[in-house]
């Protein structure tokens, strides 16, 4: 039996002050910091052969404080931008409330739940490449990587803990619990929680959140 731990990061300050964050580079907030303890002691009985994280530091960060608290901070934690949160495109920064009220609440669903209609690609300060994602663009570059690195160490026996973000997590989940593109939109990872499967083999034994 083996384990695939799936990690959203811990509370970041955008979470906190309710900003559109993206692939902006921010911090967690001290209660995201105490998330990512409180998820550290739920998985000191796992011992971890491998570790992948994205390339932002709320999730590094997060990955590095389980890592301390189950005593495994010599496991090399394996980073790439295929597992970094949604790109929000010229939202990045903005406050959620105030997009409603400018937009439309109906119109700040669809740039947030929707499943490929993606945010406005504006050129901005946070945003001087005018890229933007949807949910099905952030699975098209996640999955693959998941299906290639990550999944098969799974199958093949070993415990791995991912960290990364809401999005990049939800199309893990939306392939292995194998959720329609309706269902995923209503499906919310927390932050800070483990979600475990028990693999046995290539046959998932159990699903749940500690």
């Amino acid at each position: 039996m083996s384990k695939l731990v799936l990690l959203r990061h811990g509370q970041s300050q955008w979470n906190l002050e309710n900003r559109f964050t993206g692939w902006v580079d921010v911090p967690l907030s001290p209660r995201g910091e105490q998330e990512a303890r409180e998820a550290g002691e739920k998985l000191k009985g796992t011992q971890f052969d491998l570790a992948f994280t994205s390339v932002l530091q709320r999730a590094i960060t997060t990955l590095e404080i389980v890592l301390s608290v189950t005593g495994q901070t010599d496991l090399e934690a394996v980073r790439d931008k295929a597992l970094n949160e949604r790109h929000y495109g010229s939202l990045q920064g903005k406050n959620k409330a105030e997009i409603g009220e400018q937009f439309g609440q109906d119109q700040l669903k669809i740039w947030r739940r929707s499943f490929d209609v993606p945010p406005p690609k504006d050129v901005t300060d946070l945003n001087p490449e005018g890229i933007s994602e949807s949910l099905k663009d952030t699975a098209a570059r996640t999955l693959p990587y998941f299906e290639s690195h990550i999944l098969p160490e799974a199958v093949g026996g070993k415990n791995i803990i991912v960290a990364a973000h809401g999005n990049s997590l939800r199309s893990i989940v939306m392939m292995l619990d194998g959720l329609s593109e309706d269902q995923v939109l209503e499906l919310n990872i927390p932050t800070g929680v483990p979600l475990v499967y028990d693999y046995e083999g290539d046959t998932i034994k159990e699903r749940l959140y500690l």
